[in-house]
């Protein structure tokens, strides 16, 4: 049968038309049932805190539950696998940080590429480190910590959290970058290295704010600088590393991942809810409690956030031949 022309062309615009009318459609639809989001880290810490404001908020915007779901073990690696062969459908979320940066340079043998393998959703916010010692160092600000430093080389134990963490990696850019010498003594975790730091067994750590800033209130440590390019509202008198150290900057950051080829239009869909979160007073004041600050943006910011910082990191670990444990 002969079509006329003019119905030949309408049903040709509308079979165009098609995909973005069931994109629009699977946006809309999105999500009809629980979403889970995978955190690499055991529940209580900056990065859980952070991921179930944002999962609550979600939750409430968008009529469905968005599930924590802890996954530790192997430097967040476990909890990447998994979401790198879940489905690409906006179901299986992940909670992105800058551990995932450093993984990608720090282990030889992953079974995924995180830039490749991981879509960038959408960024969260970026949490200094404050640089904090214990009040036996003599040492009151950074140029005083440098020049104790070089006096006595090979005698400071630098705590951490354990090889090729955040904590880890920005003490080794400091050392790089003040031409120091420091002995770095890995722990399984923030919270053991704080409590050798407070029993005196090393001297200084650059730690999480939330894991810091009671000890620092009490007295009981030392605050010497905070790693970011601005000072902290909470601690507004404590100087950046950047003010003595130029060019130094170092901080956690998280976001939202997803598998590759996950629908754009659920991409886009869960960034605008995020980006509206991060607009909220509340969520602001909850970050800034947490000694962060909110990193608002597209997916594509936000991905070619994590290439810079994976490229940044991946220098220091080259440089200082660093190795997974």
């Amino acid at each position: 049968m002969k079509l006329p022309r003019r119905n030949f062309l309408q049903l040709a615009a509308g079979a165009a038309a098609l995909p973005a009318v069931s994109r629009i459609a699977r946006a809309q639809a999105y999500p009809s049932r629980p979403v889970r989001i995978v955190v690499g880290l055991a529940p209580g810490g900056t990065n859980d805190i952070a991921a179930r404001l944002m999962g609550q908020w979600l939750s409430e915007r968008l009529g469905q539950q968005f599930v924590i779901e802890n996954r530790p073990g192997a430097g967040t690696n476990i909890a990447t696998e998994m979401v790198v062969r879940a489905p690409a459908d906006g179901y299986t979320l992940l909670l992105v940080g800058a551990y995932n940066a450093i993984n990608a340079m720090l282990y030889e043998k992953l079974s995924f590429n995180f830039i490749r393998d991981i879509a960038p959703v959408a960024s969260i916010g970026r949490v200094p480190l404050i640089m904090v010692v214990n009040p036996s160092v003599p040492a009151k600000t950074v140029p005083e910590f440098i020049a104790f430093a070089k006096a006595n080389p090979g005698k400071i134990s630098m705590a951490s959290a354990g090889n090729g963490s955040t904590p880890h990696v920005a003490g080794e850019l400091f050392k790089m970058m003040a031409g120091i010498d420091m002995v770095h003594v890995p722990y399984r975790g923030n919270g053991p290295a704080i409590t050798d730091l407070l029993g005196g067994q090393v001297q200084v750590v650059f730690a999480g704010a939330l894991e810091a800033i009671e000890h620092i209130r009490a007295g009981r440590l030392r605050p010497l600088a905070v790693t970011d390019t601005t000072r902290l509202e909470a601690l507004p008198d404590i100087p950046t590393v950047g003010e003595f150290v130029a060019g130094y900057r170092a901080s956690a950051w998280l976001g939202l991942g997803a598998p590759k080829n996950t629908p754009a239009d659920i991409v886009d869909k869960l960034n605008k809810e995020i980006n509206a979160g991060l607009a909220d007073p509340k969520i602001k004041t909850r970050v800034a409690d947490m000694g962060g600050t909110v990193l608002a943006g597209s997916p594509r910011d936000f991905g070619q956030f994590i290439v810079d910082e994976t490229e940044k990191w991946g220098k220091v670990i080259r440089a200082l031949n660093i190795k997974a444990e």
